[in-house]
């Protein structure tokens, strides 16, 4: 079952578009403000974020701005206004398609089966400030140029790509990558991230912002700069 993330600041808005999206199968997150998406983002993955762009505290546009800094999620935005500079407004923030209220049901569950089948189509192939991993060829480029890597390396950078922002202990990223049942030493992985790091200053990537050590813990990706 696929998750959505619903976020309006009118209550009847957020029942309106759950009435029209659980029946058909979709698991519906309700939020009243951009503040309370963004923070249940930071421990939930959705497939999906429809946005209202006027809101009090942050508006959608401003939301949209932060989790693009963030997380690849898919955005819908939600808006009252059919002004073409307001529409063009949400899509150079980040958003992937808009729906302008008032919206009848077939519309809204049209646009959302849509953005999801392209995200669909997009599985394997995940990018990041220049970076572009593709699951599928086993490759990591780099604004076009491949960064060869292991298989270890790639399987380590698969991981912190995908969950972005968490921290792995040097445990997790043991069993993760090599298994549950090899015996790997932490200083195997402080290694093969110290090696991955070269590699990525090397194409000229600034390592150093994203592949960050969390002392006595592990390490994690940042999701931001």
């Amino acid at each position: 079952m696929k998750t959505l993330l619903l976020v309006d600041d009118e209550p009847m808005m957020l029942d309106l578009l759950s009435l029209y999206l659980s029946p058909i199968g979709y698991h519906c997150i309700k939020k009243e403000s951009a503040l309370e998406a963004i923070h249940y983002l930071e421990t939930h993955p959705v497939n999906l974020i429809l946005l209202d762009i006027m809101m009090p505290e942050m508006n959608g546009l401003d939301a949209c701005e932060k989790i693009r800094q963030m997380w690849d999620t898919p955005i819908i935005m939600l808006t009252a206004m059919s002004e073409k500079s307001d529409i063009v407004k949400g899509l150079n923030h980040g958003a992937d398609d808009y729906i302008s209220k008032p919206f009848d049901e077939e519309e809204l569950i049209a646009r959302v089966e849509a953005v999801l089948r392209r995200q669909k189509n997009e599985s394997g192939k995940i990018s990041f400030r220049g970076l572009f991993l593709d699951q599928n060829s086993y490759e990591l480029l780099y604004n076009g140029v491949e960064i060869l890597l292991t298989p270890k390396e790639f399987g380590m950078m698969r991981l912190f790509l995908t969950n972005q922002n968490k921290v792995f202990t040097r445990e997790h990223l043991i069993t993760s990558i090599w298994g549950y049942e090899v015996s790997t030493e932490d200083r195997t992985i402080d290694s093969h991230v110290r090696n991955l790091r070269e590699k990525l200053r090397k194409a000229g990537f600034p390592a150093d912002n994203y592949l960050l050590t969390v002392w006595g813990v592990g390490y994690k990706w940042a999701g931001k700069s």
